[in-house]
């Protein structure tokens, strides 16, 4: 995995009245033990990867009390966990990234959704949205009014965290419906502390068996039954839940002392909020805010007496709602405008109507807010200041930068063995042309980006051979679709190969077989490798292919990128019809790199001899055309200045990032490019005749060196041992 949690996991064994201190993913987990959850489920994705990888470490936690833990193939899967609340008293809780990850489930929400649920049911979720995000932007809260989920969205501390979790399933059990609890990404990895409770063992558990079936008609959603369901839901469910909101005081009222006026904000913006004031001069440091606020934890279902009642006597309410549609705000005018409040609501207007609400962002619109309604008894012109002094400094820093930062787009890891077939399908247009190619998500979207270029569409994850059956029988070349290997087992492998097949479509797949469901952090899939050995894999790629009925079917190892020109030729060009599958195979440079890493650091440190291969280019042959980079893009191929006084283009170089993979000759030769590349092994406790034989290879190449070069290699050279043996201790 990404890391490990094995010794933050022992923390969860802690019990009533100790401290626990960690990140919010920990205490989530904590939370579910407390609550006494009997399964729990995911599919990895930022910003709740870690939660997955929690569980997998606190296994050992996890089977004293029963609990059975299922690495999901997909979110649908994981949804389809919660059906096990359906019918029985069991708790369970389930994860994944949302918005895209509850898109995949939706049709298994749906279902809970209308038949309710007699155990707590809960799912946790990664709202992706803001700056950080990695997918398109969209709200959890639809889903939630969609098929009539609770939504919680707590105050990014611990506690809260940790109290919202509990009491979500709960709310699920009072009101017989599942919950969703959405963390953004921010809240997920929040430091901090809570007192702990004991773990509770589930009613039913895998150490405390259920001993007979239970069946309720009226929990299938099956006409007419979904008519009643749908009854119910609104006839009952959403009252209880009301009621269960309301008793428990979910959401939280702090009180101020300018009491004709009030914000209104998702508990998840809390901290912001209270921050904005602060720099308005608002609110001291401790979180004591003159404008009194009404936190809602929950933010569906509203309650609306809670709303009216907080809003009654006040001249003026903001409502501060991350993203649009403004949902919150619309539904708080029409409770208003019910009870016959005249609380005037402002909201999207000051703030933006989309985009990550930073500190800054609500700073400038509660700063606006104030201007419009002119808040009396307040220091407006000190809260302006404020603001003009913030915007100051950062016009300071931008000043003292001199330029602004360059962009930094996302880009394929340093020997990533995903971008040698991106090299190869640049190599392979020039030959035969440009042709559709249908991405995917993962690593490979990045070849979207500079200097590849490629791909025209990005549908899903696990959808790119699916979103190409549109356009291959209407192009005039055969189009190549991309899926990495998560993709495949996430739904590739039915929506995609077993479609194409089926369809008898004419087009090419390319599965980038790397290992891991590396954007995430090297999640394993089912076709993970054993140390590297793909052989050893619990489930074949290539088997479950042909056994769909895929004819034509290549492996190529991906840094061979002469041979994955070949074999793109041949699949564009064959007479042969029907899907051709091309599997890149290689493992993904992370994961290969941090055990290489750890072996080689160990031999060395045992005296035993160890040896770390390292690419350059001679600064003597290298013409500085720049074709290697623009094939490759590798990080750590850049350039310098030419030391030739007689020549003024830079010319390539390979800085100390290089991990040897060798891709970059390896195009220089597929491209018949230069021959300035050259391969070096850096070997650490050589034996007596490597050395010997290192020596009489200097004396040989010396005789051909400059004294100025004599002069300065040794040194470089030098410089070069020490701080690799450096690295190695």
């Amino acid at each position: 995995m990404e890391r490990s949690f094995a010794k933050e996991v022992q923390s969860l064994k802690k019990g009533d009245g100790e401290l626990f201190e960690g990140e919010g993913i920990l205490a989530v987990t904590k939370a579910a033990l407390q609550s006494g959850v009997s399964y729990v489920g995911g599919y990895q994705g930022s910003p709740v990867s870690h939660l997955v990888d929690v569980l997998n470490d606190a296994k050992d936690i996890m089977d004293e009390y029963g609990v059975h833990l299922e690495i999901c193939a997909n979110e649908a899967g994981a949804a389809a966990m919660l059906g096990a609340s359906i019918q029985y008293p069991i708790r369970g809780l389930v994860t994944w990234k949302s918005t895209v990850g509850t898109n995949v489930a939706s049709d298994a929400l749906s279902n809970l959704g209308s038949v309710g649920v007699v155990g707590g049911a809960v799912v946790i979720l990664g709202e992706d949205y803001g700056e950080g995000a990695s997918i398109i932007q969209e709200r959890s809260h639809a889903y939630a009014l969609k098929s009539t989920l609770w939504l919680f969205d707590p105050r990014p501390n611990l506690t809260s965290i940790v109290n919202m979790t509990e009491k979500a399933f709960e709310l699920s059990e009072a009101s017989n419906q599942p919950v969703m609890v959405q963390l953004r990404i921010l809240a997920c990895h929040v430091q901090g502390r809570f007192e702990a409770r004991d773990n509770r063992h589930g009613q039913f558990t895998g150490n405390r068996k259920l001993e007979k079936p239970n069946f309720d008609l009226m929990k299938i959603a099956l006409p007419p039954g979904t008519y009643a369901q749908e009854k119910t839901k609104w006839e009952e469910r959403v009252p209880a839940a009301i009621d269960f909101i309301r008793r428990e005081k979910l959401n939280e009222v702090f009180a101020g002392d300018l009491e004709d006026i009030g914000i209104i904000c998702q508990g998840g913006l809390y901290n912001t909020v209270q921050r904005a004031l602060n720099h308005l001069g608002l609110a001291d440091i401790y979180g004591n805010s003159r404008v009194p606020i009404y936190c809602m934890n929950v933010t569906y279902p509203l309650v609306p007496d809670e709303i009216s009642a907080f809003c009654a006597g006040k001249k003026h309410v903001l409502v501060v709602e991350e993203g649009h549609p403004a949902y919150i705000e619309d539904d708080v005018n029409v409770i208003l405008r019910k009870a016959d409040v005249q609380t005037k609501v402002h909201g999207k207007g000051p703030l933006p109507m989309a985009g990550q609400y930073t500190s800054d962002v609500v700073q400038t619109g509660v700063s606006k807010w104030i201007d419009e309604i002119g808040l009396p008894d307040t220091n407006r012109e000190g809260a302006g200041a404020r603001v003009k002094y913030i915007v100051g400094l950062k016009t300071k820093a931008t000043k003292y930068l001199g330029n602004p930062i360059p962009p930094r787009p996302p880009t394929f890891c340093t020997g990533c063995p995903e971008r040698p077939v991106f090299s190869a399908i640049k190599l392979m247009e020039k030959d035969i042309g440009k042709t559709h190619i249908s991405c995917d998500i993962g690593c490979h979207t990045f070849s979207a980006l500079p200097p590849f270029n490629l791909g025209q569409t990005v549908l899903g994850y696990g959808l790119g051979l699916a979103s190409s059956t549109g356009v291959a029988p209407n192009f005039d070349k055969r189009v190549i679709s991309i899926m990495g290997d998560g993709g495949f087992w996430h739904n590739g492998l039915s929506t995609g190969v077993a479609s194409s097949v089926f369809n008898k479509n004419d087009s090419i797949l390319i599965v980038m077989k790397n290992g891991y469901t590396s954007a995430t952090g090297w999640q394993w899939v089912p076709s993970t490798p054993k140390e590297g050995n793909f052989d050893q894999s619990h489930m074949s790629i290539e088997e479950t292919v042909r056994a769909l009925g895929v004819k034509w079917q290549r492996k190529v190892r991906t840094y061979n990128v002469s041979k994955m020109v070949k074999t793109l030729k041949e699949a564009m060009t064959t007479t042969q019809k029907g899907l051709k599958v091309i599997i890149a195979e290689s493992e993904c440079m992370l994961a290969k790199q941090r055990r290489v890493k750890a072996e080689r650091t160990k031999r060395i440190r045992e005296g035993k001899r160890a040896v770390r291969p390292r690419f350059g280019i001679d600064d003597d042959v290298c013409t500085g055309d720049h074709s290697c980079i623009r094939l490759s893009g590798c990080p750590s191929l850049t350039i310098k200045a030419n030391p030739d006084p007689l020549r003024t283009d830079p010319i390539a170089h390979v800085n100390t990032g290089c991990v040897g993979c060798g891709l970059c000759g390896e195009i220089a030769h597929a491209a018949i490019l230069c021959p300035s590349f050259y391969k070096a092994e850096i070997v650490y406790n050589a034996g007596a005749f490597e050395r010997w034989l290192a020596g009489v290879r200097q004396r040989f190449i010396g005789m051909f060196y400059s004294p100025e070069e004599l002069r300065l290699a040794p040194r470089q050279e030098g410089a070069m041992e020490q701080e690799d043996a450096a690295k190695a201790a």
